[in-house]
């Protein structure tokens, strides 16, 4: 395989100044990086290991590494918590559900990555197909993911975005930008 055949992903910058659009363009990431998974473990059946696959693992790790445990923190640290304070006990339940999932995410990312790990740094000579144990962890991790973002982009966001303050969604921001090493730029008005 050629490197081109599973390229890694690319989606386009959301403005750190905006916090819930920059969580849903999280989230579009996650879900570019669980295809290129699932089209990894398709082309290591059908075609075998090879520099592009090796690459494609690279991808996937670099993503769920860096980037998701930062987006799981800014929920934890400014999504969730407004939600919980809240008067709604059905919202409690989801968001405590969605912090649940984070810690499964957790659990079962480290499974994945060692999977992950294995075919970013086999030989061509040690290389042998998936087993099911391998197969299965790297689908339960993907598996954790379709729900929790629909309740996460259709109630919790939502619901944040109506119990923050502008003021308090502008230290979200900030905190976002500092956490990720951005430098942040002061307004003159």
């Amino acid at each position: 395989m050629h490197k081109s055949e599973l390229p890694g992903h690319r989606a386009p910058a959301v403005g750190l100044e905006s916090p819930f659009e920059m969580l849903v363009a999280c989230h579009e990431r996650v879900n570019r990086s669980l295809v290129l998974l699932r089209r990894l473990q398709e082309h290591l059946r059908d075609k075998g290991l090879d520099e592009g696959a090796r690459q494609a693992a690279l991808d996937v790790m670099r993503y769920f590494d860096i980037a998701a445990p930062l987006h799981h923190q800014d929920e934890e640290l400014h999504v969730f918590p407004p939600l919980l304070q809240g008067p709604d006990p059905d919202l409690h339940e989801i968001v405590t559900r969605l912090m649940n999932d984070h810690r499964a995410m957790e659990t079962h990312w480290r499974e994945a990555r060692t999977t992950l790990t294995w075919i970013a740094q086999c030989g061509p000579q040690d290389w042998m197909p998936l087993s099911a144990e391998q197969t299965e962890s790297l689908n339960r991790f993907s598996a954790l993911y379709g729900r929790h973002i629909a309740d996460e982009e259709q109630i919790a966001y939502p619901a944040a975005r109506t119990s923050i303050k502008p003021a308090t969604l502008k230290v979200m921001s900030q905190d976002m930008m500092r956490r990720r090493g951005v430098k942040q730029v002061e307004n003159a008005a």
